[in-house]
């Protein structure tokens, strides 16, 4: 078999016919579960003839290849009867741990809030079948099956999943490639989502794996937590099929969740990359986990809070933030003068429009620092469209070759960047202007002409920093007639 696609859409016309499995998302996390099962049941293969010792953490009859491989094998309301009565019940109750049993640990984590929404057993069949067609052992069809994920989260958009954000493969790697992590180093992302950013940083530290032991640190040193159950689910498998045999470390959780002060020095890791959830409110209650003068309910100000605290001294990070977080003020302001004054924020990488599309339209940004040191100054770099393109779109999504302007201005942290020089897309802000404009760390290219935008998103975002700056100039009118007043009284 060539190619994966036609086989998944197959499988998805089939489920259009259930009764059960009403619209994208259902039909996407019933895909999901399955090719978990499929994944882990052909690397359990390899692992049998590769260790003797090698022993599954589900009983023999949970296997895939006992209930599920045979085409003529069980189906209909007896298909049903099992998925539903003992599959799923014995998966969900493995008696796991992550430190005794962490492959058991994995199974259950991934089918704790899974669900089987096919109600006709004849068709469940149909959809196992076409799956067997794929075999996971084969490197190329585990390259295409990765392929698959950015379609499966578009169709998780137009189902209405708003939140799901498929980082661009190109702008993960260029991430990736400035902070550099070295084997040995602990890697987490906060906010996993399907595992884009530990793929690519498994990628890059396995080309310095030399041996065993060397195989097993890189083993040992991705970590990640995500808050939705699919993503999650794509994320173990996407792992699996990228060598990491036990994903354990990856938790199914929010991160927001756990106070910060219940962090202690083994929780702290080396390099952190995220693009963090942008938009969105918390549950209330959260923010109680965080000190008082930086709480707040929105997502991607709490997520900047806790990767600083997260990092272990000299540890580095790159994260995607919108540019609402780089002009907003109030907590927002604290949260930005605390960054700043315990990390040394080096590099701003400001992307254009569409970037993201279709999953959003704002403006984001490419953030990277390095704990322990204060900011001295800021590095901007805007990076342009290629000659020709007015806007990415998904037939057209930013390349990585994109960066090569970048990657050769960058230099190098040891030197203090010494290396770098301004020019029409670069330039640099010292510490002194960032406080005087109240920590806006929106600075404008002072290289470029001013341009008129008409796209909506762009005026939006215009608007939403003017009103911080009208609300800010209010506050510190009323400030002054507060004082002026108490004085007069006095």
């Amino acid at each position: 078999m060539s190619n994966l696609s036609p086989v998944i859409k197959s499988i998805q016309d089939v489920m259009r016919q259930d009764s059960g499995v009403d619209g994208d998302a259902q039909r996407i996390s019933q895909l999901t579960w399955l090719l978990f099962l499929k994944v882990f049941d052909a690397l359990e293969e390899e692992l049998e003839l590769t260790r003797d010792d090698y022993k599954s953490p589900m009983p023999e009859s949970m296997r895939w290849r006992n209930w599920a491989a045979d085409p003529e094998g069980i189906t209909g309301d007896d298909l049903l009867d099992f998925v539903n009565t003992e599959l799923f019940v014995t998966l969900k109750n493995l008696p796991a741990d992550p430190v005794r049993n962490p492959r058991g640990y994995v199974v259950r984590g991934v089918f704790e809030d899974a669900y089987n929404y096919m109600k006709s057993g004849q068709l469940l069949r149909q959809v196992i079948n076409k799956l067997n067609a794929i075999d996971f052992n084969r490197q190329s069809e585990r390259h295409q099956f990765n392929d698959l994920y950015e379609k499966i989260l578009r169709d998780l958009q137009s189902a209405g999943n708003a939140g799901e954000f498929y980082t661009p493969r190109a702008v993960t790697q260029f991430m990736v490639d400035m902070v550099n992590p070295q084997l040995g180093e602990v890697v987490m992302d906060p906010a996993t989502g399907t595992g884009g950013f530990l793929v690519c940083a498994i990628e890059h530290l396995r080309k310095q794996v030399k041996n065993e032991t060397d195989a097993a640190q890189l083993q040992a040193s991705i970590r990640g937590v995500e808050k939705k159950q699919l993503p999650h689910m794509l994320c173990i498998t996407n792992l699996m099929l990228h060598g990491i045999e036990v994903p354990s470390n990856i938790r199914h959780d929010n991160t927001l969740a756990r106070p910060l002060r219940d962090y202690t020095p083994a929780d702290r890791v080396d390099v952190v990359l995220t693009n963090p959830p942008f938009g969105g409110i918390e549950e209330p209650g959260i923010e109680q986990g965080f000190p008082a003068d930086v709480r707040t309910k929105e997502t991607a100000d709490l997520f900047l809070v806790l990767i600083k605290h997260l990092l272990k001294a000299n540890g580095r990070a790159a994260l995607v933030l919108p540019d609402g977080t780089l002009f907003g003020e109030g907590v927002k302001t604290r949260i930005k003068e605390q960054l700043l004054t315990e990390c040394k924020l080096h590099t701003i990488v400001r992307l254009p429009n569409g970037v993201f599309a279709p999953y959003t339209g704002i403006k984001t940004n490419l953030l990277f620092f390095t704990k322990g040191q204060p900011t001295q100054h800021i590095w901007y770099y805007e990076h342009p469209y290629p000659a020709g393109v007015k806007s990415y779109n998904k037939t057209k999504p930013i390349r990585i070759e994109e960066f090569d302007a970048e990657k050769a201005w960058w230099g190098s942290e040891g030197d203090g960047f010494a290396a770098r020089v301004e020019n029409e897309r670069a330039w640099k802000v010292s510490i002194e202007q960032i406080k005087a404009a109240n920590y806006n760390l929106d600075q404008k290219n002072p290289h470029a002409a001013e341009v008129v935008s008409h796209d909506p998103d762009t005026l939006l975002a215009d608007y939403a920093r003017l009103q911080s700056e009208a609300q800010a100039l209010r506050d510190q009118l009323k400030a002054i007639l507060a004082e002026s007043l108490s004085g007069t009284q006095a």
